[in-house]
């Protein structure tokens, strides 16, 4: 069952067999088992990518909330301040500032296991209405996610990283094309809006904040990433366009489920994250 939500979820046996950590095999064999049990076809072909029959759908309407209960039968040692917190991250967040802001939240609860899994946001926000996630920190706005307890810690600002490094003047004649991360990005959807107002043309998407970044460096184009991004990749200040104080920014924010919020680990977690950020 948890694999037929898996596949529903990614669309295709290898992704699913890839967040399961099983081969591609194993996983038509567990749906092959459920269909056998029911006695119904709960999935079909759509090209290369695989979707829900009716029976699939209702099933997997059905199962979500039971797992997602059943989950929360195992978060009584957290309930009271000790034992696990896992976490979900955006991917840019823990590949650039994340861990040297979280190593240091470590060192004040020293009595939890810190267990960190990276994501984009999507996937974070579907793994904490899940259960498998207690929190997440990921970007994007809250707009559709009122089902889950999400609140602001910052604001991180966007920034140009001229092509090859090369200065640039701000503001600039008529459009400046970028390339930047694509429209699956909750950080995308987020400031999307923003971006025309600034006469900023996306014209390359890539899946990856830090592949936007190295491309930029390379030569190929304006790149348009987060602050922290460029930071971490050593990008000089000096050749930087910061386009924070121009109302480009990347929302940063905490989210977990309304069960698992008021836990006092899950608390503590997030009151020291709004210190440090």
């Amino acid at each position: 069952m948890e694999t037929l939500l898996v596949l529903s979820r990614t669309g295709t046996m290898l992704e699913a067999s890839t967040e399961l950590r099983i081969s591609q095999s194993a996983v038509s064999k567990r749906i092959a088992a459920l269909e056998k049990y029911y006695d119904r076809p709960l999935i079909q072909k759509k090209g290369r990518r695989v979707e829900l029959t009716q029976h699939g759908r209702h099933l997997v309407d059905k199962l979500a909330p039971v797992l997602s209960e059943l989950r929360d039968l195992f978060l009584d040692d957290s309930s009271t301040g000790k034992g696990e917190l896992i976490i979900g991250v955006s991917d840019a967040i823990l590949s650039s500032w994340g861990p040297a802001i979280f190593y240091r939240i470590k060192q004040e609860m020293p009595e939890i296991s810190f267990v960190f899994h990276t994501h984009r946001t999507p996937v974070v926000l579907d793994r904490i209405r899940s259960g498998e996630f207690m929190a997440g920190v990921c970007t994007g706005s809250d707009d559709l996610d009122t089902d889950l307890q999400s609140e602001v810690l910052t604001q991180e600002p966007m920034v140009i990283i001229p092509s090859a490094c090369n200065p640039i003047k701000f503001p600039w004649k008529g459009e400046l094309s970028v390339i930047t991360i694509e429209d699956y990005s909750g950080a995308w959807r987020s400031f999307r809006d923003e971006v025309g107002k600034l006469h900023i043309r996306r014209v390359v998407s890539l899946e990856s904040f830090f592949s936007v970044a190295q491309m930029a460096i390379a030569g190929f184009g304006h790149g348009m990433v987060p602050i922290g991004v460029a930071e971490t990749l050593k990008v000089p200040q000096e050749c930087l366009i910061n386009l924070g104080p121009k109302g480009l920014n990347r929302p940063v924010r905490f989210v977990a489920r309304k069960s698992t919020y008021t836990l006092p680990v899950v608390a503590k977690f997030y009151r020291s994250l709004v210190l440090k950020l």
